[in-house]
């Protein structure tokens, strides 16, 4: 919890939040995913200034445990001098002790985004998804929040201004902001009208527009002009045998080329057409769970991921 110090911002936990998202998806399935279309919402979290300190942090604690679907795990939650937010113990249950940070007591408007957090180790340690680290683990907890439909309210706990600071997770602001704009563009929703705090809007506006560019790279037909060119002449070299052939690609590029047969993928091309291009093919993340995609190199290609089972429009 940044709380008057300098908050961290920009993507440098991008390539583990990516991770996660794959990670809830293997774990979860598409099905189970798709039952948590609809967020937590402010009304059911709020916190009143004459509400009871304790039973308020219980209810709203029962409300995030009715949203991961927990019915049988119970949490008993209290308040403690502490240098995090939060804490959790994870024990066998069905009963679980939450300590928050005393900082809470009068801040209270924030306790629903500190148990959305801690409310998610639980449903993830009920899973057995982890990741190995305490970061990385971290990481995966705020992403699997934000992306299952909770994870709003630790951006919205978000405030900076010349005198003060307060953050709660793991994530940058933008990087929570990435995250909801994925779980945005799968289940139609617009988060940005529950924030309170102006600069978790401007963090979710920048958040949203990083995911953009996910659904712009080439091969998918959305890439820009300079993409599309990059992607020509990498496909070239490719299929050059007189060069050294790594893949035929750029140090950065989201896409490898390989021979056909080669190991890749369980994605697969849904339909396409175009000519042959000598056992050409392309991997590529998948935009929404990114998950590798790996289709042949021959033109227009609608490729389906096996995993979240998005159709892409491709022009490899």
């Amino acid at each position: 919890m940044a709380n008057g110090g300098p908050v961290e911002h920009g993507y440098p936990h991008l390539e583990v939040v990516r991770a996660s998202i794959t990670a809830l998806y293997k774990r979860l399935s598409y099905d189970t995913i798709q039952a948590f279309d609809t967020s937590v919402v402010p009304v059911d979290v709020a916190f009143c200034d004459t509400d009871d300190l304790h039973l308020g942090a219980q209810r709203i604690a029962r409300e995030l445990v009715r949203h991961f679907r927990l019915p049988e795990a119970r949490l008993i939650v209290g308040f403690r001098e502490m240098t995090h937010a939060a804490n959790v113990e994870l024990a066998a249950g069905p009963e679980y002790f939450v300590e928050l940070n005393d900082r809470f007591r009068t801040h209270r408007r924030d306790i629903g985004a500190a148990l959305a957090h801690e409310v998610t180790h639980v449903y993830l340690h009920r899973l057995g998804l982890s990741f190995p680290g305490v970061r990385e683990n971290e990481i995966l907890t705020d992403t699997a929040a934000t992306y299952l439909g909770a994870g709003w309210l630790l951006l919205d706990a978000y405030r900076e201004d010349g005198a003060s600071s307060q953050k709660l997770g793991y994530l940058t602001p933008e990087e929570f902001g990435y995250v909801l704009a994925k779980r945005a563009r799968v289940f139609g929703e617009d988060p940005s009208v529950w924030f309170t705090s102006a600069q978790a809007y401007t963090a979710y506006m920048e958040g949203r527009g990083r995911a953009r560019r996910d659904e712009e790279q080439p091969p998918l037909s959305a890439a820009g002009w300079a993409g599309r060119r990059r992607y020509a002449r990498d496909r070239r070299r490719a299929r050059e045998p007189r060069e050294p052939w790594a893949g035929g690609v750029e140090r950065g590029a989201p896409y490898v080329f390989s021979a056909e047969g080669a190991p890749g993928a369980g994605a697969r091309a849904a339909g396409g057409g175009g000519s042959g291009s000598g056992g050409l093919r392309v991997s590529f993340p998948c935009p929404t769970c990114h998950q590798r995609i790996r289709v042949p190199v021959r033109g227009r290609v609608r490729a389906r991921c096996g995993l979240c089972r998005t159709v892409l429009e491709c022009d490899t």
